[in-house]
């Protein structure tokens, strides 16, 4: 399948005026965007790296809020719809997260009153807030780091990455299994087969069951499954080398990558975080640390998104850091 460009992506999704505006800018900066941010009543705002800008009636970018658009009421609930019409089950299941992720891996965040039963979130009613989180796939995004995370063993360490939001996981994450998946000549890597769990379908991005992300050539998806469950499925069924999944965090996620290490299975997987501290913080995963995780990537911005700052090895010890 031909993937569109990214931006294009998300313009499909946006309500029909703030489509019209920003087809009509012409600044370089829309397209190193990463979020369009809709607020009731408040300036429609495009952010990338470090900046930040409004957008004006003509469809300029400007810093001077008085000359704003503002985003009205119908501009939400246009949002709303195209995004709703895009997939009602996705809308109903994903929005109790607050979030719904469209194709191409972006994803769609969305606040305002929360419907609540028996203790959980329901749904969401009363759409004010909607920002879209728009997908970088970079190649070569893991070139620094995949020589850290071979074993001479012809094998790969266990490894975690850890990062706070917007700082480049994901896409990192992405080309590690891309690179491995089809194998590194220069560094004499053999390909590894790969069962990917993309809960959240931000990996490979698939559309109709097909990658539109490059995840390499021997890797398997499992698209918008649970972790836990979607582990042991892989495992079972597809005998991979290694898992990769996104964003692990819960006792039946850290559960399910100790059945994939007696398994034998290696695990590259993420989680929110600043530091290897946080790690320890997190009580269902701390386990991980000193019986499985033998690499933990640490990300940062100090050098733009995706700057690789430090790198453990199961002792704690710092592989690399960045200087």
């Amino acid at each position: 399948m031909q993937r569109k460009n990214t931006l294009d992506e998300i313009i499909d999704f946006l309500p029909p005026k703030i489509k019209e505006l920003i087809r009509k800018c012409t600044s370089n900066k829309i397209q190193l965007a990463e979020e369009i941010r809709l607020r009731l009543g408040k300036p429609l705002i495009i952010s990338g790296s470090n900046w930040e800008f409004f957008v004006d009636e003509m469809g300029y970018l400007t810093k001077d809020i008085n000359n704003a658009y503002i985003t009205t009421k119908d501009d939400i609930i246009k949002a709303s719809e195209i995004i709703q019409g895009f997939s009602v089950y996705s809308f109903g299941e994903e929005l109790k997260h607050g979030y719904i992720t469209i194709p191409g891996g972006h994803r769609v965040g969305i606040s305002g009153r929360t419907v609540i039963e028996n203790g959980n979130v329901k749904a969401i009613k009363d759409i004010s807030f909607i920002n879209y989180r728009i997908a970088k796939e970079i190649i070569g995004a893991a070139d620094k780091a995949i020589p850290h995370i071979i074993d001479p063993n012809s094998s790969i360490y266990n490894t975690l990455i850890i990062s706070p939001p917007q700082c480049g996981k994901t896409t990192l994450l992405r080309d590690i299994i891309r690179q491995l998946s089809n194998g590194v000549k220069s560094l004499n890597i053999r390909g590894f087969k790969i069962g990917l769990v993309d809960e959240r379908s931000e990996i490979a991005a698939c559309f109709l069951g097909e990658p539109r992300n490059d995840i390499g050539i021997r890797t398997d998806v499992l698209d918008a499954c649970p972790k836990s469950q979607g582990i042991i499925m892989l495992i079972r069924s597809m005998s991979p080398d290694i898992i990769a999944t996104d964003e692990i965090g819960k006792k039946e996620d850290a559960d399910a990558l100790m059945e994939g290490a007696n398994a034998g299975v290696k695990i590259i997987a993420t989680m929110h975080g600043s530091d290897i501290d946080d790690l320890f913080r997190k009580i269902e995963l701390k386990k991980l640390h000193s019986n499985y995780f033998e690499r933990i990537i640490i990300l940062g911005r100090s050098k733009g998104v995706g700057t690789i700052e430090k790198i453990y090895d199961r002792e704690g010890r710092i592989l690399y850091l960045n200087t």
